[in-house]
């Protein structure tokens, strides 16, 4: 029988996270990377909880040198609509 293999991600800081449980606190998770990013607590909590934005994206942007808001604006979805995580 071969062993399970698990994915895991890469923090802004080199540390591996690994993704949450099915069922998990994928929000948590989301708001963890985003603050090892560099991004400030309030806009990380507020992005963490809305799927609609891309959080590997976010994290590209701002690892390139983008300040995390204005990451944020340009990532927003056109419709205003949210997606709860």
């Amino acid at each position: 029988m071969r062993p399970r293999i698990t994915h895991r991600s890469l923090s802004a800081d080199g540390l591996r996270t690994p993704p949450p449980e099915p069922g998990g606190d994928v929000a948590g998770w989301r708001e963890q990377r985003l603050l090892r990013a560099g991004v400030e607590a309030g806009l990380a909590a507020s992005i963490a909880s809305d799927c609609a934005m891309d959080l590997h994206a976010m994290i590209e942007l701002v690892e390139r040198g983008c300040p995390p808001r204005l990451a944020a604006r340009i990532l927003a979805p056109f419709d205003h609509e949210r997606n709860p995580c």
